[in-house]
């Protein structure tokens, strides 16, 4: 089975490519390696599936050193030449589309670089995986599309149709035009909504890495609303283990969804909308705690306002998820913590003295 990952060189994607080259797919990787944040990491994590950074070229697939299965190309999904060249040459029968431009904050400095990637981007595979059709086309969206929804836990089958940043409303885009094109071309398609991903190899803007970086330097972490914020932090691999399953359970219309009382989270076409968290939401303060615990430090804390963009509280219905695989993500926020930490210390050479 021949499958297209964008985002390889990102956090989840380079973890998914590592799972279903083990298993024997026949894996090509896509990435723009932006410098959004530092491209050492990017090229650390292609690094670690045989891809070297000195072989890397704009447009060129590249084949993996340490798996015949895996290939890598380097390219914007915003070339909608490069696209179409790579679905006709190589004829996908899967694809997991995890790049975009992340960052809520981010996208009150740059919101240009979200309309490009997210929207014209995502538009481009669309169009691709009608052109060339695939067996599923499965997309990243998030839990921030929930937005101002405060009905707790947050369920696909409520509506999220009041987003609070551009980032989120991108996302929620991405949802609407993958059900336009499932309706109009019959491709099933299947959004997954990620909950706060955390863990080893993870991105340097989000908190527990900045966190980690800050109580090990002994400078003060910024802890915005005063710390009174409930996330549903999920562990990667656990997220892995939801998206792979997923692949394999190609959307389908669902024969009773209701025109009078539509479903935001199926259709009657093959489309359906999953959350991946971790269903055991925690306080941040709960999750600085649990740094605290794995770094054997105590953190320095500047408590800050609610900053634009942040939502109060998240928490993942996920018995869908649970219902379709069988499958739910059950990694403590201690031990996720824990790995992460190690990982930090040994990549960037701290020792435990420090």
């Amino acid at each position: 089975m021949k499958i297209l990952i964008t985002g390889t060189a990102g956090f989840i994607g380079f973890f998914l490519a590592k799972r279903l080259i083990a298993e024997g797919y026949d894996v090509v990787g896509l990435d723009n390696i932006n410098d959004y944040y530092d491209v050492r990491l990017k090229y650390a994590r292609l690094e670690q599936t045989g891809i070297a950074q000195d072989e890397i070229a704009d447009g060129q697939l590249i084949s993996s050193k340490k798996h015949p299965n895996y290939r890598f190309i380097k390219a914007d999904l915003e070339n909608e030449n490069v696209v179409r060249k790579l679905f006709e040459t190589e004829r996908f029968d899967y694809v997991c589309h995890l790049a975009a431009q992340a960052g809520v904050r981010y996208s009150l400095q740059n919101p240009y670089a979200y309309i490009q990637s997210n929207i014209v981007g995502f538009m481009h595979l669309l169009e691709m995986a009608r052109r060339f059709p695939v067996k599923h086309f499965v997309y990243a969206s998030t839990s921030s599309v929930y937005g101002l929804n405060g009905r707790m836990p947050l369920s696909p089958h409520h509506p999220a149709d009041h987003p609070i940043s551009l980032y989120a409303a991108t996302k929620k885009s991405n949802e609407m035009m993958a059900h336009s094109y499932s309706h109009l071309f019959r491709i099933p398609v299947t959004g997954l909504r990620f909950f706060t991903v955390y863990g080893p190899w993870g991105r340097p803007d989000m908190a527990l890495f900045l966190f980690t970086r800050n109580m090990l330097a002994d400078k003060p972490i910024q802890v915005f609303n005063r710390g009174e914020m409930i996330r549903d932090f999920t562990y990667v691999e656990d997220i892995v283990e939801g998206v792979k399953r997923i692949i394999e359970y190609p959307a389908e219309p669902n024969p009773q969804w209701d025109a009078q009382n539509p479903d935001p989270a199926s259709s009657s076409a093959p489309y359906r909308i999953y959350n991946i968290g971790n269903n055991q939401p925690v306080s941040l303060m709960t999750y600085i705690h649990a740094i605290e615990k794995a770094l054997g430090k105590k953190a320095i804390m500047e408590l800050l306002p609610m900053q634009p963009g942040d939502v109060y509280a998240t928490h993942a219905d996920v018995s869908d998820l649970e219902q379709a695989v069988h499958y739910k993500p059950r990694t403590s926020v201690e031990e996720g913590v824990r790995k992460f930490v190690e990982w930090y210390r040994t990549f960037y050479r701290v020792s435990q003295s420090i």
